[in-house]
């Protein structure tokens, strides 16, 4: 008899008996650990949040997505952010060129961030941003326009990525070295638990880990592993795991395998909850795995576009029933551009059929006692952990980077997938199976060159009408702040307040920390 396994390599047996379900006694939803979700009513009590991830072009064209998104429905905005941004350079800079403006936003300087979030009170938003180096500064031109709108900083509500870990495993947007790069990130945590209580400090990102070729088991591994090294950081720094532990939140892949995705989400709870517990978390809120999903980019295909709606819907399933605290679903066009209108609003009635019509949020858990999701949300759960302690003999996931056996683990895997695919092991419907000969009409969502020099004339006025001297006097203080070890976010929040620019703050930081190689 032919031997199917999931991705992850778990064996799935023809059928399942009273004898493969682990569990005896399920703990009640809401309990430690938390294994059927974090709510004892879940979405009975309050749907997910439904964000669609959006930002392109100018701060001008990517505002008038974001009112668009609203008036359909969407409950939070999620913003993507160009490679510039990403990276720390203006998009004047030379090696700007080319990229501003193309897979996400170009933000500058507060000016791009006031036309941004135009018409928007931030008090009453929540917004996620996808930012990572430069998250924290992000995170300051944010800060500094909900003061100018006279927002209460108590009630600012969303989440910056700032999972610099993930970049240096399988993404590659980092400016910094580890350690100041670590540094920067429990800056924030101290800063924000005291000013910004609402505001969750990290998004610990297992989405590109398994964008970059990883397994599911390899996912959750790597990312509660980086998650686990960022709370050692913060209690070396002496700050309370139980504030900070609650303002933690995740950020996960939902692929097409619909029940090993599920137990995936399962097991992540699980054993977040354990590792919270051991690092000295007494607070429940504190041991929660919080987590934001968005469907598996890599999992579209350029052939038979439309087919990805039907991908897209599995994947919101298992998000789902897996218990996602918010959603992003991708656009069934983002195989071949940034999503059209049209591509965006048939993304988001997705999430609204599943939620409305499908009768998913009906019960907590409603996999819960299958012989199967028991069974495979243990194996999962056996094979993360036998990596993570693979990752804790070595020192830790900083230790494990920078020996490169993330990035060796992700890449075996990645080439594994590849050769399944090409093998006809696995099969790919329009891809390497019901192949159809086809012109492809799909429209396609462009982004023009000119952006660059739009941008470029903005900052040019911008740096003749503002007050230089008041701007060097603010990245000097940045400088001093990176030097004595003193929380950076004050002096970067009065640096935007003064509209020094992005590019200006991150070589300040430069010329400190180093550059990663």
């Amino acid at each position: 008899m032919k031997k199917i396994t999931t991705d992850s390599g778990i064996e799935i047996k023809q059928v399942y008996q009273p004898g493969d379900n682990p569990v005896t006694d399920p703990e009640q939803p809401g309990e430690f650990p938390y294994t059927r979700g974090v709510q004892p009513d879940m979405y009975r009590g309050k749907l997910w949040t439904m964000r669609q991830y959006a930002g392109f072009s100018t701060a001008e064209e990517s505002n008038k997505r974001y009112h668009y998104l609203l008036s359909q429905g969407v409950m939070g905005l999620s913003v993507a952010f160009d490679l510039p941004t990403q990276i720390g350079y203006d998009s004047d800079h030379a090696l700007a060129e080319g990229e501003v403006g193309k897979v996400g936003v170009a933000i500058d300087s507060l000016e791009d961030m006031e036309t941004l979030f135009k018409g928007i009170q931030l008090e009453q938003v929540s917004t996620s941003m996808t930012i990572n180096a430069t998250g924290f500064i992000l995170l300051a031109f944010y800060v500094a326009l909900a003061k100018k709108q006279g927002a209460d900083l108590k009630k600012i509500s969303g989440t910056i990525q700032n999972d610099i870990l993930k970049e240096y495993a399988a993404r590659g947007t980092y400016i910094y070295p580890p350690k100041p790069s670590m540094r920067i990130i429990t800056d924030i945590f101290e800063w924000c638990s005291k000013e910004l209580p609402k505001w969750n400090t990290i998004s610990i990102s297992g989405y590109h880990i398994r964008e970059a070729g990883s397994t599911a088991v390899q996912e959750i591994a790597f990312t509660l592993s980086n998650g686990k090294a960022y709370v050692q950081a913060a209690l070396a720094k002496g700050l309370d795991i139980n504030v900070f532990g609650k303002r933690l939140s995740f950020f996960f892949n939902a692929h097409n395998n619909l029940f090993e995705e599920v137990a995936k989400f399962r097991a992540a709870r699980r054993m977040w909850a354990q590792m919270m517990k051991e690092l000295g978390a007494t607070d429940e809120k504190a041991m929660m795995l919080r987590f934001h999903t968005q469907t598996g980019g890599a999992t579209l295909t350029a052939q038979q576009p439309l087919n990805n709606i039907c991908r897209v819907t599995i994947q919101t399933l298992a998000a789902v029933l897996g218990g996602t605290q918010s959603l992003h679903t991708n656009g069934y066009d983002e195989a071949l551009s940034l999503p059209t209108e049209e591509a965006a609003r048939i993304a988001l009635r997705t999430q609204q059929i599943v939620a409305f019509e499908s009768g998913a949020p009906d019960t907590v858990d409603p996999l819960a006692g299958s012989y199967f999701i028991e069974n495979l949300t243990t194996e999962v759960e056996q094979k993360a952990w036998e990596l993570v302690h693979k990752i804790d003999a070595m020192g830790g996931s900083v230790s494990a980077i920078e020996e490169g056996f993330m990035q060796d683990e992700i890449a075996r895997s990645a080439y594994e997938y590849q050769r399944n695919i090409e093998s006809g092991e696995k099969i790919i419907v329009g891809v390497n199976k019901f192949q159809v000969d086809e012109i492809n009409t799909t429209p396609v969502f462009k982004i023009d060159d000119s952006i660059r020099q739009v941008q470029s004339d903005k900052l040019k006025v911008l740096r003749n009408t503002r007050n230089k001297e008041q701007v060097d006097a603010s990245l000097s203080a940045i400088s001093n702040a990176a030097i004595s070890g003193e929380n950076l976010m004050p002096m970067v929040i009065h640096a935007v307040e003064q509209y020094a620019t992005l590019g200006e703050i991150s070589d300040t930081l430069r010329k400190v920390f180093g550059e990663y190689q």
